[in-house]
C-alpha cells in the first residue's frame, strides 16, 4: 500500500508549489516517518524540522496537515491523500520549515 502526500515546496519571495510524493504505508506510521522516508529515498533537498527524543517533546515539527496545525511526529499517516504545508502565521524559511523562535530569542 502507498500513502500520498502533497507537500508545499518553496522559499521566501519565490512562487511555491505542491509536489506529490507516494510513500510506503504501514499502519502506525507518522507523517514525520513519511517525510523522513522521502528525504532518505527520494529527495534529500526537502526541508523539514524535527529534533525528536520522545514524541511531542521538542515541538519542532509543527506543520499544517489538511488545514490543521499538528505535530508531524504524532500525526498518523493515512491511506488517503494528505496535504502538508508550512505554518501560515510564521515566517517561511524553506518548504515546511518556518521560523518558530520568538523574535527576541533569534541569533
Amino acid at each position: 500500500m502507498k500513502a500520498r502526500l502533497d507537500i508545499w515546496r518553496g522559499t521566501p519571495g519565490a512562487a511555491g508549489r505542491f509536489e506529490r510524493h507516494e510513500v510506503p504505508f504501514e499502519a502506525g506510521q507518522t507523517v514525520l516517518d513519511a517525510l523522513r522516508w522521502i528525504r532518505i529515498h527520494r529527495d534529500a533537498s526537502l526541508a523539514i524540522r524535527f529534533s525528536c527524543i520522545n514524541a511531542n517533546a521538542c515541538k519542532e515539527c509543527l506543520i499544517r496537515v489538511d488545514g490543521k496545525t499538528v505535530y508531524a511526529c504524532t500525526t498518523r499517516l493515512t491511506e488517503n491523500a494528505m496535504t502538508l504545508e508550512p505554518l501560515p502565521n510564521k515566517a517561511l524559511i524553506k518548504d515546511l520549515v518556518t521560523e518558530i523562535a520568538p523574535p527576541d530569542e533569534r541569533i
